[in-house]
């Protein structure tokens, strides 16, 4: 029998896919047509990010199902390197990771909507986080609940767009090709195309996410594979056939510089009758996005304070048995964060504090397999995919310094912030 305590294989599922389907796959396309004017290309972009992201999932089934505590990146470099290490992990999951995020979405849930409602979007955005947290203060049950039905419709909508061009006659589509054109071979080597894979890797961004939750998933050795692997497939498919939809359906020029995607796209598909119901249809689905980070952050803050006594209050619990006071401040930052925030900025800065960690944590499976495995999961064609994501993850960020350096000195300065907050909050055994 299931605990009502423990999530099952299905929410572990459902929360991969819900953190990695959201702001970026219906945002960061408009980002992307202007330095690549080519379908062939595009595609590609998408599909290395997918193989950098499946690479990092299959590296991570490996470490999370050996150590099978929640916690993450905070809790695995802790344990493989250095808690200062760790505990730096945990501040930029907290400050970035999710509260940056979840302030993203947020904003984008807020940009959707304002079509249909007419309500200002910071202020659809601070709603839409106070709604989620309100949903996941009673328990997991209900919030594994909530989770399943949004990611459900999320997918349902996806499917919709995917097939709908087929359907419809009357509308001028785009006619661009996904064959390869001369030069594609040039754009997909250059700096253009590596920064490009910072939008395509914030929007694969969640496909560790079940690994925050590996102490509250039933039978975490053989779940906590399954749902980081089988999730991030499942999206990897969703994100080709999602992108090729949107350039089949809109031209260069309609998509360029556009954070709305979706809402381009079914304007143009359904006529604003309908795309007013379709922009309100993707502010409701892209609350499972905002759900799944609701679900896997306050755990970081909770594990942070199980391992830090003046952090401890962060793991009082309500009575039905969640961090109500990690879900608290995670909701406040995040709703600071839209009140200040720039949507293009913060993603970009997501992407790169988050692929540092990310990359230090995948760089931990050559210790893992030294000195901590004990799971029965074994990361296939060891060592060739912590290889390449390690390799696909250094050439996009010196070329996103290369072009954006400020970028990268914001999240080197939040590094060492958390490692300041480090030296101050840390004890000696002996003074505990």
């Amino acid at each position: 029998m299931a605990s009502l305590n423990k999530y099952a294989l299905s929410v572990g599922i459902t929360l991969v896919i819900a953190n990695m389907i959201g702001t970026g796959v219906f945002t960061s396309l408009g980002y992307q047509v202007g330095s690549l004017p080519s379908g062939f290309a595009i595609l590609c972009l998408w599909a290395l990010g997918g193989v950098v992201a499946l690479c990092g999932a299959f590296t991570y089934a490996e470490i999370a199902a050996s150590f099978k505590k929640s916690g993450g990146e905070y809790y695995y470099l802790g344990q493989l390197f250095h808690p200062a290490l760790g505990f730096a992990a945990g501040w930029i999951s907290l400050l970035v990771g999710f509260a940056g995020a979840i302030s993203a979405v947020a904003i984008a849930i807020g940009e959707y909507a304002h079509e249909l409602l007419g309500i200002p979007v910071k202020a659809i955005a601070i709603f839409a986080i106070v709604l989620v947290s309100f949903i996941h203060w009673f328990g997991v049950k209900t919030g594994g609940i909530a989770q399943n039905i949004l990611t459900s419709l999320k997918l349902v909508l996806i499917a919709v767009f995917c097939f709908a061009p087929f359907f419809i006659s009357g509308i001028s589509l785009s006619q661009l090709s996904f064959l390869p054109q001369p030069g594609d071979g040039d754009l997909i080597l250059s700096a253009g195309f590596a920064i490009s894979l910072v939008y395509v890797v914030y929007a694969y961004t969640g496909w560790n996410a079940a690994a925050y939750i590996a102490g509250n998933l039933e039978n975490p050795e053989k779940n906590l594979p399954r749902s980081l692997i089988i999730g991030t497939s499942v999206v990897i498919l969703v994100y080709l056939l999602l992108n090729g939809t949107f350039l089949y359906v809109a031209s260069f020029s309609e998509l360029e510089g556009k954070n709305d995607i979706g809402n381009v796209v079914a304007f143009k598909l359904f006529g604003s009758t309908i795309g007013f119901v379709f922009a309100g249809l993707f502010s409701t689905a892209l609350l499972s996005t905002l759900s799944a980070m609701t679900i896997a952050g306050p755990r970081v803050l909770e594990a942070m304070g199980e391992d830090y006594p003046r952090l401890k209050t962060f793991t009082s619990k309500n009575k039905f048995d969640m961090p109500y006071l990690a879900i608290i401040v995670q909701g406040a930052w995040s709703i600071f964060l839209v009140m200040v925030s720039s949507f293009k900025e913060i993603i970009q800065y997501i992407s790169v504090s988050l692929s540092v960690f990310s990359m230090l944590t995948v760089i931990g499976i050559f210790f893992v397999r030294k000195k901590f495995s004990t799971s029965s999961f074994r990361l296939p064609l060891y060592p060739l995919p912590p290889i390449f994501f390690i390799g696909v993850t250094c050439w996009m960020i010196y070329f996103e310094f290369t072009k954006n350096p400020m970028v990268i000195w914001y999240s080197a300065g939040t590094i060492v912030s958390g490692l300041a907050v480090y030296k101050l909050i840390s004890r000696k055994p002996d003074s505990v």
